[in-house]
């Protein structure tokens, strides 16, 4: 076997050929070695929660072999001389091990505590940019419904490593945990027994926690995430509007050797930024905070970022409660813990699973979409989703309420009745401003498009008038702009107006309104040359 004037060594030639004959690997290579990638910077946020979570693999692996998830008695006897002769569980114990007596332990053990910041962190962004750019659409729609779950299951993992410490901060997320389990109606008691072992704190909640942290979650997140890959492997990439991008191409750079480059290098880049990240900045020093004991609290304990929002909407719930039957704790069911435990979460997530579908049913698009949106050019989607960033937003800022009081002066009463009012008032508002604001960009692209770009000259015309002279746009600046596509509305069969036997009840009504009102082209891109044109003599 030959290639030009040079032999192939013949081991590898029979190798390949062996391999080929059999399995076809040259066509399969070939055929997913020049997989074409798209360049767009935004496509790079989901890469991030991918390579959080290698680092995550492997950090934690390294943790394993130290850490005892154990709630025995030990008294200290290590290298940090504050607490030596302390009694504490020896999960406690083994993690002062690895920060103190294991070389490099504290290090791996930061890291993975920002790995797992940033895992979620990323994987919070990555879904807002699938969601404003529409990427979620079909074929999409199962690849999205993984992503939710994935992002689900991501914050029980970090609420169970949180917890393994056995520190006094992890003890008080853990204390808030088990009221939450508890004040669940009906099976709320059986599922707090079961997961401590007893009475609270029990002798097994570490353990069981270690369990469900190293085996049950990251299997289920590692399938999920292959699962992932894969179909977005097989399904077409979306892309950018711009010139030459279409529904049947993908414009970009292939797999190899480019997009190897780039994302071996992107991977680096998250290693090196966690791993400064673990070298410089301290983060969750549980030799501070001693052992837990359910006697102590600390105040001013706040737990990590993605659980604040439970946190604030556990502050800013009134202290309402029902008796379904009757008088007594049989039938009481906390509302005060119950609907921020449930509510916030679950309509954020409910909404995210069924956005895809409830637009498909409100729009009655049913076509393959694999031109995203940029996010003014779909104002309703877009301010949907600035209202549930601001909802989550509020409750997380309120989950320091006290720390706000306390650093500014401010009455501890008056934050959290201002939290009340912000939560319901502050999701309408950024929706009216986030729509307003979309239109407005609109106009400015219908005004690049119908005049160009100002060029700061300014000209005296014949007449004494002074005018600022205009550039055309550049051609693929203004095929960017031209790629948008007006939200479709439902329409009668055949171009009748006469509406179809279903949309003629009151569902069918209704759903004609949401459509009108969601849909349709709201600026269109010439509408500054229309203007232009009726105003000119």
């Amino acid at each position: 076997m030959r290639t030009g004037s040079k032999a192939v060594p013949g081991t590898i030639a029979r190798t390949s050929s062996f391999l080929d004959e059999r399995l076809g690997a040259a066509r399969f290579l070939n055929r997913n070695l020049r997989k074409i990638f798209p360049d767009h910077w935004s496509f790079l946020l989901g890469e991030i929660a991918l390579y959080s979570f290698v680092i995550l693999l492997l950090t934690g692996t390294f943790l394993t072999f130290w850490f005892k998830p154990s709630m025995g008695h030990v008294i200290y006897d290590g290298a940090y001389a504050p607490l030596k002769g302390v009694q504490m569980s020896e999960a406690y114990a083994s993690t002062l091990e690895i920060s103190f007596d294991v070389r490099g332990g504290l290090l791996v053990r930061q890291i993975h505590h920002w790995s797992a910041l940033l895992f979620i962190g990323g994987m919070m962004i990555h879904a807002l940019r699938v969601f404003f750019t529409g990427a979620y659409r079909k074929p999409r729609e199962l690849t999205w419904i993984i992503g939710v779950t994935m992002l689900a299951l991501a914050l029980l993992e970090g609420l169970t490593g949180y917890s393994l410490p056995d520190d006094l901060l992890s003890g008080a997320g853990l204390r808030v945990t088990e009221g939450v389990i508890m004040s669940v109606p009906l099976v709320g008691t059986y599922v707090t027994f079961f997961l401590f072992g007893g009475e609270y704190p029990g002798d097994d909640v570490v353990s069981r926690f270690y369990s469900l942290h190293i085996l049950l979650i990251p299997g289920a997140l590692l399938a999920l995430i292959s699962a992932h890959l894969v179909l977005m492997w097989v399904q077409k990439h979306t892309q950018m509007p711009g010139k030459g991008r279409t529904r049947t191409n993908v414009v970009g750079a292939p797999l190899y050797p480019s997009f190897m480059a780039k994302t071996g290098a992107f991977f680096l880049f998250t290693l090196g930024a966690v791993a400064g990240l673990g070298t410089f900045a301290q983060i969750n020093p549980v030799w501070l905070y001693g052992p837990y004991s359910p006697a102590d609290i600390s105040a001013g304990s706040q737990p990590d970022f993605y659980l604040g929002f439970l946190e604030g909407a556990l502050r800013l719930m009134p202290a309402w409660e029902v008796n379904l039957l009757g008088t007594g704790h049989v039938g009481t069911v906390p509302l005060s813990v119950v609907v921020p435990a449930l509510v916030p979460l679950g309509v954020v997530l409910t909404g995210m699973l069924l956005y895809p579908f409830i637009e498909q049913w409100i729009t009655g698009d049913r076509r393959e979409h694999h031109v995203l949106d940029r996010p003014r050019n779909n104002p309703h989607r877009t301010a949907i989703g600035m209202t549930a960033v601001v909802f989550y937003g509020v409750l997380w800022l309120l989950g320091a309420n006290d720390e706000i009081a306390s650093t500014f002066h401010i009455s501890l009463n008056a934050t959290t009745y201002a939290g009340r009012v912000l939560v319901i008032a502050g999701p309408v508002l950024a929706y009216v401003i986030t729509y307003r604001i979309c239109l407005g960009l609109q106009r400015s692209d219908a005004d690049l498009i119908g005049h160009g770009v100002p060029t700061g000259v300014i000209r005296r015309l014949p007449g004494g008038a002074f005018t600022e002279a205009h550039t055309p746009l550049a051609e693929d600046i203004e095929a960017h702009l031209r790629g948008k596509e007006a939200v479709p509305v439902l329409t009668a069969p055949n171009g009748s107006s006469v509406p179809s036997p279903r949309m003629r009840g009151p569902v069918g009504r209704l759903r004609a309104r949401m459509s009108v009102a969601y849909g349709g082209q709201k600026v269109p891109l010439d509408e500054e040359q229309e203007r232009d044109r009726s105003l000119t003599p």
